[in-house]
Protein backbone atom coordinates (compact mmCIF):
# COMPACT_ATOMS: atom_id res chain seq x y z
CA UNK A 1 0.00 0.00 0.00
CA UNK A 2 1.57 3.32 -1.17
CA UNK A 3 1.78 5.87 1.66
CA UNK A 4 -0.60 8.93 1.35
CA UNK A 5 0.79 11.94 1.36
CA UNK A 6 -1.60 13.80 -0.37
CA UNK A 7 -5.31 14.21 -0.89
CA UNK A 8 -4.69 12.94 -4.56
CA UNK A 9 -3.35 10.15 -3.18
CA UNK A 10 -6.63 9.02 -1.87
CA UNK A 11 -8.87 6.47 -4.22
CA UNK A 12 -12.22 8.45 -3.33
CA UNK A 13 -11.25 11.65 -4.39
CA UNK A 14 -9.50 10.08 -7.26
CA UNK A 15 -12.99 8.15 -8.35
CA UNK A 16 -14.52 11.28 -7.58
CA UNK A 17 -12.88 13.25 -9.82
CA UNK A 18 -13.84 10.91 -12.52
CA UNK A 19 -17.33 11.31 -11.38
CA UNK A 20 -17.40 14.85 -11.58
CA UNK A 21 -15.98 15.25 -15.13
CA UNK A 22 -18.69 12.24 -15.98
CA UNK A 23 -21.50 14.43 -14.68
CA UNK A 24 -20.21 17.21 -16.78
CA UNK A 25 -20.19 14.83 -19.90
CA UNK A 26 -23.68 13.65 -18.99
CA UNK A 27 -25.23 17.18 -18.24
CA UNK A 28 -23.64 18.86 -21.36
CA UNK A 29 -26.67 16.43 -23.11
CA UNK A 30 -29.43 18.39 -21.18
CA UNK A 31 -31.67 20.16 -22.47
CA UNK A 32 -30.99 24.13 -23.13
CA UNK A 33 -33.74 25.24 -20.87
CA UNK A 34 -31.77 23.45 -17.71
CA UNK A 35 -28.36 25.25 -18.01
CA UNK A 36 -29.56 27.35 -14.76
CA UNK A 37 -31.05 25.17 -13.20
CA UNK A 38 -30.71 21.22 -12.56
CA UNK A 39 -27.37 21.24 -15.00
CA UNK A 40 -26.21 23.56 -12.61
CA UNK A 41 -27.08 22.61 -10.08
CA UNK A 42 -25.86 18.93 -11.06
CA UNK A 43 -22.53 20.54 -11.69
CA UNK A 44 -21.74 22.20 -8.31
CA UNK A 45 -22.94 18.83 -6.38
CA UNK A 46 -20.86 16.69 -8.36
CA UNK A 47 -17.49 19.20 -7.71
CA UNK A 48 -18.53 19.18 -4.25
CA UNK A 49 -17.99 15.77 -3.51
CA UNK A 50 -13.99 15.65 -4.36
CA UNK A 51 -13.64 19.55 -3.08
CA UNK A 52 -14.79 18.23 0.27
CA UNK A 53 -12.89 15.45 0.30
CA UNK A 54 -9.46 17.51 -0.21
CA UNK A 55 -10.48 20.57 2.26
CA UNK A 56 -11.13 17.81 5.05
CA UNK A 57 -7.24 16.92 4.47
CA UNK A 58 -6.51 20.48 5.83
CA UNK A 59 -8.28 19.80 9.21
CA UNK A 60 -7.54 17.59 12.33
CA UNK A 61 -9.67 14.70 12.30
CA UNK A 62 -12.76 15.96 13.45
CA UNK A 63 -12.89 18.45 10.62
CA UNK A 64 -11.78 15.90 8.69
CA UNK A 65 -14.42 13.34 9.36
CA UNK A 66 -17.09 16.64 9.27
CA UNK A 67 -15.69 17.38 5.82
CA UNK A 68 -16.28 13.61 4.53
CA UNK A 69 -19.68 13.60 5.82
CA UNK A 70 -20.56 16.87 3.97
CA UNK A 71 -19.12 15.29 0.68
CA UNK A 72 -21.39 12.26 1.35
CA UNK A 73 -24.36 14.24 1.60
CA UNK A 74 -23.46 15.93 -1.71
CA UNK A 75 -23.13 12.40 -3.52
CA UNK A 76 -26.83 11.74 -2.06
CA UNK A 77 -27.97 15.50 -3.63
CA UNK A 78 -26.44 14.28 -6.54
CA UNK A 79 -27.26 10.86 -6.89
CA UNK A 80 -31.26 12.74 -6.13
CA UNK A 81 -30.28 14.90 -8.92
CA UNK A 82 -29.43 12.58 -11.39
CA UNK A 83 -32.45 10.12 -10.71
CA UNK A 84 -34.90 13.50 -11.24
CA UNK A 85 -32.64 13.78 -14.70
CA UNK A 86 -33.10 10.23 -15.69
CA UNK A 87 -37.17 10.56 -14.88
CA UNK A 88 -37.48 13.59 -16.81
CA UNK A 89 -35.91 11.76 -19.97
CA UNK A 90 -32.09 13.26 -19.86
CA UNK A 91 -30.16 10.13 -19.53
CA UNK A 92 -29.32 7.20 -22.31
CA UNK A 93 -29.63 3.93 -20.45
CA UNK A 94 -25.81 3.78 -20.83
CA UNK A 95 -24.76 7.12 -19.26
CA UNK A 96 -27.09 6.52 -16.30
CA UNK A 97 -25.54 2.70 -16.10
CA UNK A 98 -22.11 4.33 -16.34
CA UNK A 99 -23.13 6.80 -13.37
CA UNK A 100 -24.37 4.65 -11.35
CA UNK A 101 -21.04 2.20 -11.52
CA UNK A 102 -19.19 4.75 -10.43
CA UNK A 103 -20.99 6.62 -8.16
CA UNK A 104 -21.48 3.31 -6.08
CA UNK A 105 -17.99 3.27 -5.97
CA UNK A 106 -17.03 6.54 -4.80
CA UNK A 107 -19.87 6.06 -2.17
CA UNK A 108 -18.49 3.41 -0.74
CA UNK A 109 -15.04 4.17 -0.79
CA UNK A 110 -15.88 7.65 0.73
CA UNK A 111 -17.44 5.41 3.59
CA UNK A 112 -14.65 3.65 3.76
CA UNK A 113 -12.65 6.97 4.31
CA UNK A 114 -15.42 8.26 6.96
CA UNK A 115 -14.54 4.70 8.81
CA UNK A 116 -11.26 5.05 8.73
CA UNK A 117 -11.39 8.33 10.61
CA UNK A 118 -14.08 7.65 13.17
CA UNK A 119 -11.34 4.25 14.05
CA UNK A 120 -8.55 6.68 14.43
CA UNK A 121 -7.10 4.65 11.93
Amino acid sequence: MSEITSYRDLVCWQKAIELALLVYEVTGKYPADERFALTAHTRKSAVSVPSNIAEGTRHKTAGYASRVIIALGEHAELETQMTVADRLGYMTAADLKRFEKLSTSVGQLTHGLLRSLDSGA
